[in-house]
């Protein structure tokens, strides 16, 4: 009799370790895909991502002119994850911008750790629909940024919300998007430590 209850409750340890370890591997492997994913989003638009353009894909003065000043509010938010030392959010609170007008807003990181650490941004904008029309010229986000101990920094991101929102009948309605982006701690950094796409006058400078 003892041997019939037994059996039953060894299958159901083995199931449920073996749903524990694939959903371990799923996190590990979502984890490690951070990059990747990052790459595939931004040029997509999956998911609320927003995209990245170049200066050139900017709307010109005469389409500008022809949305006779119309705006949309953007809000921003921030945050760390994977026990990253840091302290991240947005270094302004929301703002009215015109649609395909080119805009500037900063985020500020913290480092409280005792060494240099680095990390790397996800980012995604909601409602998810307004993704594919909000377009980041430069940003921080491109690139794994590090910190020096105790280090404070403003990280800049350049954008604008394309006009085609307002063709879009899923879209077009929308009037505030939240931009949010999640930094991720880097074990193994792929550049040389430093601060990338940070301050004004370089931002201005790759934004000509």
């Amino acid at each position: 009799m003892t041997g019939t209850i037994q059996q039953p409750d060894r299958r159901h340890l083995r199931t449920a370790l073996t749903a524990g370890a694939i959903a371990l591997g799923m996190a590990g492997l979502a984890y490690a895909s951070v990059p990747l994913y990052r790459v595939f989003c931004q040029v997509t638009g999956f998911g609320g991502t927003t995209m990245k353009v170049d200066a050139a894909s900017a709307p010109g003065a005469d389409q500008l002119k022809a949305l006779h000043g119309r705006t949309i509010k953007v809000r921003f938010d921030g945050n760390v994850r994977g026990g990253l030392p840091w302290q991240f959010a947005p270094a302004q609170g929301p703002v009215d911008v015109k649609i395909g007008e080119q805009n500037m807003a900063f985020y500020r990181a913290s480092s409280s750790a005792s060494g240099p650490t680095t990390g790397s941004a996800t980012f995604n904008v909601t409602p998810a629909a307004a993704g594919q029309y909000f377009a980041k010229i430069q940003c921080f986000c491109f690139n794994e940024q590090t910190l020096a101990p105790g280090q404070t920094v403003d990280m800049p991101v350049v954008f604008y919300v394309d006009p085609a929102i307002l063709d879009d009948p899923d879209a077009k309605d929308i009037d505030e998007i939240t931009l949010s982006y999640s930094f991720y701690p880097v074990e193994q950094p792929t550049k040389a430590p430093g601060i990338y796409a940070t301050g004004s006058s370089e931002i201005a400078a790759k934004t000509r």
